[in-house]
């Protein structure tokens, strides 16, 4: 028979408020406190500290309109995050601060997070759903300079883009793009030349969460349906389908791939995380502990794979914290 499933190594309240978003920063050095950043949907970030399991600082920036994205640049004195207020707001948390130092203003009305690549020291890409319902922007941070406008091909019918993931092969490779849409596909976009490379129909329903493993040059998306669609992307930067694996419920909020690319957890509308070795989409362990649909999932990037965590944030207003690093 195979092992129970976990309990939560402990829980994080006091959101008051559905958390739709979680970012890990444990990567410094002793003795640099490792944090975890949540945005929830009454507009605040929380500053968690993992060694207290208390919050450290609240931050106000989106007008309490629901923050959906939160990601640190470069270290945790930095951070971007994105609201429901269509603004996305850059940080400096250094020496205590918590202040709003800029702000982009991206006019979009959904919910789809922007993608952050660090391109240089200190420079980086943001590519963002925009005004328009089909069109990505790609920025450059932080001087908010235009680098491109990603338009599909008239009548290509694919709605919005639902979730962005921008990558790189290595430093000296073109950044490339990858996007989810309302039609099902995910389509692979040159960032460079604003064209498409590639586009593959994944799935019925809009695609509602994806991640690419660029060493492997496989990724995996989600949708509202009972399919996990797995897929690969060839020499000829063609994405074909790999694989799909049926779930039980349907319904994917998110989908992350293990820093180290051995497992990857995804957030269920069915109130349960759900772990799969990333080689061959095995099912590892359900971890069944929340009451209401999970919206996120995030790998800690702790430097010691023992100290790795798991947190998972709900519309029950709890973030569940695991270490599952013995069960894998």
């Amino acid at each position: 028979m195979a092992p129970p499933p976990p309990d939560p190594q402990f829980v994080l309240r006091g959101t008051s408020a559905a958390v739709h978003t979680l970012h890990f920063s444990c990567g410094g050095p002793e003795p640099d406190i490792p944090l975890l950043f949540s945005g929830s949907e009454n507009g605040f970030i929380h500053v968690w500290n993992l060694k207290t399991h208390r919050v450290d600082s609240a931050l106000d920036g989106h007008g309490r309109k629901s923050v959906y994205c939160v990601e640190t640049m470069g270290g945790k004195d930095r951070l971007l995050s994105q609201g429901r207020d269509q603004r996305i707001c850059l940080w400096d948390l250094a020496e205590g601060r918590t202040s709003v130092t800029d702000s982009v203003f991206t006019e979009h009305v959904g919910f789809c997070r922007c993608s952050l690549l660090q391109v240089a020291q200190g420079r980086w890409l943001m590519a963002m759903a925009a005004r328009s319902l089909e069109e990505v922007q790609i920025l450059e941070l932080p001087s908010k300079t235009s680098v491109c406008t990603l338009k599909p091909e008239v009548g290509a019918k694919l709605g919005m883009p639902m979730c962005l993931k921008l990558w790189q092969l290595n430093c000296s490779s073109q950044p490339v793009l990858l996007a989810g849409y309302e039609d099902g596909s995910v389509v692979l976009w040159n960032v460079s030349m604003g064209k498409v490379l590639s586009k593959l129909n994944c799935h019925q329903e809009p695609v509602m969460s994806l991640d690419f493993d660029s060493e492997k040059a496989k990724g995996i998306s989600g949708s509202s349906e009972k399919v996990l669609s797995i897929w690969s992307l060839n020499e000829q930067q063609n994405l074909q389908v790999y694989k799909t694996h049926e779930l039980v419920n349907a319904g994917i909020s998110d989908i992350t791939i293990r820093p180290d690319k051995k497992i990857l957890a995804t957030a269920g509308w069915d109130h349960r995380i759900r772990i799969f070795g990333w080689k061959k989409l095995k099912p590892l362990a359900v971890l069944d502990y929340h009451t209401a649909t999970v919206h996120c999932v995030s790998f800690s990037d702790h430097s010691n794979p023992r100290e790795r965590l798991l947190a998972a944030g709900s519309k029950d207003q709890r973030i569940s914290v695991w270490s599952i690093y013995a069960q894998t």
